[in-house]
């Protein structure tokens, strides 16, 4: 990579779970939205979430009246005969004039490109693409146009691929991190029933449960597993089982087996990422909240801007909104986050 390489502007791409959300982030600065339908064609479908297709249509007409753009998720994965729901999330991306749909099943991107030739395709992380070989077959065979890089590559593995690909590379910058298997998680339905990658659910809201105990230890299950206990003082977090603490024979302390409750921070490599090659920085949270979409935005559009005008980043200080209140730049830095 070159070190003195000018960067690029990148466009900054933001979270939306809700409509008001959506008209949040677009107001904080954001130069793109992402967002999903309320069905399990969508990597975060959760009960209060996510739009209807006449609230999406009104966001994108709200969005694109103000310069920004809207992608929609299409980002789960179909199971055998049932197909039809992502045909129809489709066509109402096509029909509402989203700017792009990011999708992860082959089977949905060949869809697309063969039936809606002109709806831009973007490639999930999902998909699970980290090869200059892999991606090329998406941009070869469905004309993708962008590929949403996995959490497992360094600045300076961005920097190669994109010198070997001939699409525009979406990576994040803040928020979840989770076990760095982007479309391979088995875990939640092992224990549920319920897919992340098929159902778009990760840790059902109908199988989480918070006892408080008598001595005021807070214990979080889910389904019939307890996921983690929290003592008096300590912030209980949503139960997922990646994030968990757990107790064996071996190990009859208890420890994170999998990964420490914390959110991705790349705000310090902001210019590494954009002289990479890096076209666009993605901030993760569609179930956050408006406070959390407002205050991120805002902050990484003001560090992108400082940037591109020739100053130094005034990076504000985001822990309060991490998970654990902690951050990480997890494997982009090196491969030595744990």
């Amino acid at each position: 990579m070159n070190d003195h390489a000018a960067p690029r502007r990148p466009e900054l791409v933001c979270p939306a779970g809700t409509p008001a959300s959506l008209r949040t982030a677009v107001d904080a600065g954001a130069d793109a939205v992402y967002c999903g339908l309320q069905n399990a064609t969508n990597a975060r479908n959760f009960p209060g979430l996510n739009f209807t297709p006449d609230e999406l249509r009104r966001s994108v007409d709200y969005a694109h009246t103000r310069r920004a753009k809207v992608l929609l998720a299409v980002n789960t994965f179909p199971p055998a005969g049932q197909f039809q729901l992502w045909k129809d999330a489709i066509g109402i991306a096509a029909s509402v004039g989203a700017d792009a749909i990011i999708v992860a099943d082959i089977g949905v991107a060949c869809y697309a490109a063969r039936e809606y030739p002109q709806l831009r395709l973007h490639l999930s992380v999902q998909a699970g693409a980290s090869s200059p070989e892999a991606i090329r077959f998406y941009c070869e065979e469905f004309d993708v146009r962008r590929v949403v890089l996995p959490r497992i590559l360094t600045v300076a593995e961005i920097a190669d691929i994109h010198r070997q690909i001939p699409c525009e590379i979406e990576a994040f910058v803040f928020g979840n991190i989770g076990m760095m298997a982007e479309g391979r998680c088995s875990l939640t339905n092992y224990v549920t029933g319920v897919s992340t990658n098929m159902d778009g659910v990760c840790s059902p809201a109908a199988a989480v449960r918070y006892d408080e105990e008598a001595d005021g230890t807070l214990t979080t299950r889910l389904g019939s597993f307890v996921i983690d206990r929290y003592g008096c003082g300590e912030n209980g977090g949503y139960p997922t089982i990646c994030k968990g603490r757990y107790s064996c024979a071996a190990q009859p302390e208890p420890y994170y087996a999998f990964e420490e409750p914390r959110s991705l921070n790349l705000s310090a490599l902001l210019p590494d990422l954009m002289r990479a090659g890096v076209t666009a920085l993605k901030i993760e949270g569609r179930q956050r909240s408006r406070a959390y979409v407002k205050s991120v935005v805002a902050a990484f559009r003001r560090a992108v801007d400082d940037i591109m005008a020739g100053r130094q980043a005034a990076l504000t200080d985001l822990i309060a909104l991490t998970e654990g209140h902690k951050e990480t730049q997890g494997a982009f830095q090196s491969k030595s986050w744990r």
